[in-house]
């Protein structure tokens, strides 16, 4: 599409036409210069605006711009204090302007704007308090052993983060990386997905209404094998941190790897959520639901393959399978609306393929397996549900990233947490069981990040989160992003004089 379709007269904000970079404080000017992608709205396949590419120029100027303001501006030399004043007020400004970055994340993302409003939005704004605490407690650390000296250990902002994003939940995480970057000194180029690039551009120039030094914060829109491999490859960068797929992830950490850069990677996941008969079932349904279907099932820690216990595996599934049928699908400004678009039309295309997938693996289409006909245009497909043969199978070993389960039997726990951990990926695990020794054995054995009791998808921000196998390098948290992003460094004072060797004397 080289024009924008969208009727702009029924936008509730301002779109831009040209989504450019936002580097050293400043928006780059729409000019003929670099390649031009569509922005679509996947509710009705419009074009909203197109995102102008940046080259290798481009994202050197935006490091140069984070490497001045990080070398020779003021703020990773301002006090604790004054950082969280900037930060609360990046914190203000967000929550003032919040309807208007969830209207365009929904429709240029399709997640549901109750989703965007009601979770994302407000944890956007709440990244910003969260490590602005979380700096300002930071402390350091002594050491008195070793007689006579005091060896005493501080941390360092890092330098120049580049910072790259996924577009399944683009403001809540991404905020993240920009919140738990900056909280400590450093500055930061963000690289967000080409395919949802207007909510995020508006966060940056949200953020420059504060008392933010330029330069602090940039931003550079494009391709990843374009500006995304600039941008990782650049010498000015110190550190890597990036979400999405672990195919991009694996061709991260090898560049950035090429410079010693450390690299943060949650990447993905094909996480078991197991139901035993001892769970509360109708918690369960509900639960194991929301862990596939919600955020219109684009999401890496998504219960995907559904572990049921045989007892009880006709009658849950039976339920999952009516429950899934009565999910309403639609408009994702729609209040009632569950389930939105999925983001992009080749995605759509590629979560449909895994229909004949699996049926040539031998599994049972439960319901679902199309794309919705309730719709003349938009990326919508039914809820999908599949019964496999074994764990073997394609659907049960891939990520799909979309509202489509995958459901397995097992006769004993033991054949669970054996299913469980026949996976490349590593990232949640979902148990439903009031049997106290059933969960912590399931919590003991099962090779993955985060390990969730009777309850789908909760986040504790001081707590770790990342994954063990191909779910990624590292975890974020509290501790984890203060250790990320800085350096430490320990200085060692004697106490007292001491005998030394008169060498030469």
């Amino acid at each position: 599409m080289n024009h924008i379709t969208f009727d702009r007269s029924n936008a509730k904000f301002p779109i831009p036409e040209v989504v450019t970079s936002f580097i050293n404080g400043q928006s780059i000017v729409a000019d003929n210069h670099g390649e031009r992608l569509p922005a679509m709205c996947p509710s009705t396949e419009d074009t909203v605006s197109f995102l102008r590419e940046a080259d290798k120029a481009e994202v050197d100027a935006a490091v140069q711009a984070a490497r001045e303001a990080f070398d020779k501006g003021p703020w990773p030399r301002m006090s604790m204090d004054e950082r969280k004043r900037v930060m609360h007020q990046i914190r203000d400004v967000l929550l003032a302007n919040i309807d208007e970055v969830a209207y365009l994340e929904t429709l240029n993302a399709g997640i549901t704007h109750g989703h965007t409003r009601g979770f994302h939005g407000p944890r956007m704004a709440w990244n910003f308090e969260f490590f602005a605490e979380v700096a300002s407690q930071a402390a350091g650390e002594a050491y008195t052993q070793t007689k006579p000296y005091l060896s005493i250990v501080t941390r360092e902002p890092i330098g120049v983060g580049a910072l790259i994003g996924p577009w399944n939940a683009p403001i809540a995480l991404c905020t993240m990386k920009i919140a738990s970057c900056i909280a400590f000194g450093n500055t930061c180029v963000l690289k967000p997905s080409e395919f949802t690039p207007l909510s995020l551009r508006r966060v940056v120039e949200l953020i420059h209404k504060t008392d933010i030094p330029k330069g602090v914060v940039n931003l550079v829109n494009g391709r990843g094998q374009v500006t995304g491999d600039a941008l990782v490859s650049h010498p000015g960068v110190d550190v890597v941190s990036f979400t999405g797929g672990t195919t991009t992830g694996r061709a991260i950490a090898a560049r950035a790897g090429q410079n010693l850069k450390p690299v943060a990677l949650e990447l993905g996941g094909k996480s078991a959520n197991i139901v035993t008969a001892s769970a509360n079932l109708e918690r369960a349904l509900d639960g194991s639901l929301l862990a596939i279907y919600s955020n219109n099932g684009q999401q890496c820690l998504a219960g995907s393959r559904i572990l049921v216990e045989k007892k009880i595996a006709a009658e849950f599934i039976d339920k999952f399978v009516k429950r899934s049928q009565q999910i309403i699908v639609g408009d994702p400004f729609e209040a009632k609306t569950q389930i939105g678009p999925l983001a992009y039309e080749a995605h759509m295309k590629r979560v449909l393929s895994y229909v004949d997938i699996a049926k040539s693996d031998g599994a049972e289409l439960l319901t679902g397996g199309k794309r919705h006909t309730g719709f003349k245009k938009g990326y919508f497909i039914e809820p999908t549900a599949v019964l496999a043969k074994n764990n073997g199978a394609r659907v049960c070993q891939e990520e799909i990233f979309g509202p489509f389960a995958t459901f397995v039997t097992f006769e004993d726990i033991d054949e669970a947490i054996a299913i469980a951990n026949q996976s490349e990926f590593g990232l949640v695990g979902y148990v439903w069981s009031e049997h106290l020794p059933t969960v912590m054995k399931v919590s003991q054995a099962i090779r993955a990040g985060t390990i969730w009791v009777n309850t789908p998808l909760t986040r504790e921000l001081r707590a770790p989160f990342g994954g063990y196998k191909n779910s990624g390098i590292g975890r974020d948290s509290a501790h984890d992003c203060m250790t990320f992003f800085t350096e430490a460094k320990t200085t060692t004072i004697p106490l007292q004089d001491f005998p030394m060797a008169k060498w030469g004397a």
